[in-house]
């Protein structure tokens, strides 16, 4: 099913902060319902220090899932290579999926400093990233031992128990928003996600978007005013929540998050819920032809991919989708 108009369209897996085991499988559960109703490629599963193994959250979702996958955040400081592309190939033996993984590199100095990993600097950890996600390649696919010898990275006639077969191998994915992410996603020949500016900071054929996929929330309805009140009863002012944000804004060395925190709204792009801590991406508020001809805009520069933020209930993937198809009819082949 793509009810997307052309799209690929992932959602975000919900966060384990603030709640207890059974209310987050329960959250979890009804949100991959949910993605899985609504014809989307997969749920996207975040991995940092605050969060459980998102290994784990990936095997609930298989359970609960007849078409979605995982995209599993994974992190060289987290697991090696090996552990990683064992544990991918692991899930689709057992569950006959395949599994998608998005390469991270970690933005939080603290959480960094916390695992000992400080000393690596920004571009560094992306060309440790790129010998991490070659010899991942390498193990699923390769019908023979691997051997690398790298900077960060070496393994010797290595190989897995069980490879998965080629149409079952994971898709790789990369975050990122700095220039040497887009050298590294182009490197690997891989899609690579970022969170949008707007879509006027983008020269129509910049390289930054053409064929990369990008993360967003949206609240559309029927017309603007129910958009907006929507929005604002789910996010409403949090001053605490603004404090948080300053103070995560001095722990990282994230392009990204150093782009949105200077980034201005305008019309439709909105981006309250990133500054008072609530999420970290834009939104887009307004009617399902505001929001559309704004997501066109992202599409004429060769957006490929959407994920979209974690969803509160289930219409609002019924009103992304009507957004979505609003946006597509503009953008030629779209």
């Amino acid at each position: 099913m793509q009810p997307f108009a052309s799209v690929e369209v992932y959602t975000t897996a919900p966060a384990s902060v603030q709640v207890d085991g059974p209310s987050f499988r329960r959250r979890l559960a009804d949100v991959t319902r949910w993605t899985d109703a609504a014809g989307c490629t997969g749920l996207l599963v975040y991995s940092d220090n605050s969060l459980i193994d998102p290994w784990l959250v990936a095997q609930l979702i298989l359970e609960q899932a007849e078409r979605a996958t995982p995209l599993v955040a994974v992190q060289p400081v987290y697991v090696s290579p090996y552990a990683a592309a064992r544990m991918a190939a692991t899930l689709t033996f057992l569950h006959g999926r395949r599994i998608h993984l998005n390469l991270v590199t970690g933005g939080s100095r603290q959480h960094l400093e916390a695992l000992g990993d400080d000393g690596v600097e920004h571009d560094e950890r992306y060309d440790r990233l790129t010998e991490y996600a070659t010899i991942v390649r390498q193990l699923l696919d390769s019908p023979r031992p691997v051997t690398f010898e790298g900077r960060y990275h070496r393994v010797r006639a290595a190989s897995l128990p069980q490879r998965p077969p080629a149409p079952l191998s994971p898709r790789l994915v990369l975050s990122g928003s700095s220039e040497r992410s887009v050298r590294c996603a182009g490197e690997l020949g891989i899609l690579r996600f970022a969170y949008p500016k707007p879509a006027s900071d983008y020269p129509a054929d910049g390289p930054l978007l053409r064929g990369a996929g990008i993360r967003l929330g949206i609240i559309a309805r029927a017309d603007t005013a129910a958009a907006w009140r929507a929005a604002q009863e789910r996010f409403p002012g949090d001053p605490m929540g603004e404090r948080r944000h300053r103070v995560v804004s001095r722990l990282t060395d994230s392009h990204w998050h150093a782009e949105l925190s200077a980034a201005e709204a305008e019309g439709v792009y909105w981006l309250h819920p990133f500054t008072t801590y609530r999420t970290f991406c834009p939104y887009l508020v307004g009617s399902y032809d505001e929001v559309g001809a704004y997501l066109a805009g992202y599409l004429a520069r060769g957006v490929e991919s959407v994920i979209l933020d974690i969803p509160a209930e289930e219409d609002d993937l019924h009103h992304a989708r009507l957004a979505f198809a609003s946006g597509a009819a503009l953008v030629p082949g779209a």
